[in-house]
């Protein structure tokens, strides 16, 4: 069994909006199909603001977003157009190429508002890269919980703890979150062979690592470790089966080849509405391709 402790490092996702990004690290390119993980938040806006991440392209994988607090309005080249919120789940498969943007609902920009939460990009099988893009939102009351003598899990995505949610995956993976009280012992799931935690708020140990408020702890192989709660926690629980084979990731892309990753920039760049089509109700801007 390996553990690592990570720490993020901030990231600008463009327009200013910041987050604190765990996943890729030196040590851990991915954990089982996780290739990027973002924190953003806690982040205040005056009424009248609010975000505005415009229009952008995914390929070759699906983004999960879950949020604590606030709201955002998922707009994609597909048509969907929905808010979430708390407790909801929005799964984009980018497959073979979308556009989305997140910006915050008219309502929660009038009055001012915080929003807080994570979005976790699944590199897509090898299988599934070149899939249709697809959309799909699930209700809080549509995914399963299971009550600890210790607190609560919420089972986002895929199969944990004896519960699995109805988001629809392609490969085996969870993500939960979890929401432990002091003293509180965790077994990991062990039908997955790499796992992580990320602690939002707490303290906590996994196996023989610390993990601190905005720390994450990963291990691969061997035995599962247990994770111990020093202190009430607010955390992310996740992993899978190991990603088949390494992936190139640049900006929003990731395939197993460069030459995909090249002709996607291409594509963007040109503004090839039928590889990256306009996103209905959000087709005068977007986010240019990066110059590195």
């Amino acid at each position: 069994m390996t553990t690592l402790s990570i720490e993020g490092k901030p990231r600008d996702l463009g327009d200013g909006f910041m987050v604190r990004r765990l996943l890729p690290h030196l040590e851990a390119r991915h954990v089982g199909p996780f290739v990027f993980f973002d924190h953003f938040g806690p982040a205040s806006f005056d009424e009248d603001a609010g975000l505005d991440i415009r229009p952008h392209p995914h390929i070759g994988l699906a983004t999960v977003s879950w949020l604590f607090e606030g709201a955002i309005r998922h707009r994609d080249s597909l048509g969907s157009l929905v808010d979430i919120h708390p407790g909801d789940v929005n799964w984009m498969t980018a497959g073979r190429g979308i556009v989305h943007s997140e910006r915050t609902p008219p309502d929660e920009r009038h009055r001012g508002h915080d929003v807080h939460g994570v979005q976790v990009w699944v590199a897509l099988p090898a299988a599934y890269e070149d899939t249709a893009p697809e959309f799909h939102h699930h209700g809080k009351d549509s995914l399963p919980t299971v009550i600890l003598e210790g607190g609560a899990l919420v089972v986002v995505v895929g199969t944990a703890f004896g519960r699995e949610s109805p988001v629809k995956v392609f490969a085996p993976m969870f993500l939960v979150e979890a929401r432990l009280k002091r003293g509180t012992r965790l077994a990991m799931p062990d039908e997955h062979a790499e796992v992580g935690v990320y602690l939002v708020e707490g303290r906590a140990r996994l196996g023989d690592l610390a993990v601190g408020p905005k720390e994450m702890a990963v291990s691969f192989g061997g035995e599962r470790p247990a994770l111990e709660i020093e202190e009430d926690a607010l955390c992310m629980l996740f992993g899978g089966a190991p990603l088949d084979g390494e992936r190139h990731l640049w900006w929003n892309f990731v395939a197993r080849s460069r030459d995909t990753i090249e002709q996607a920039k291409a594509d963007w760049a040109s503004g090839n509405a039928v590889r990256f089509p306009p996103v209905p109700g959000d087709e005068h801007e977007r986010i240019p391709l990066p110059s590195d």
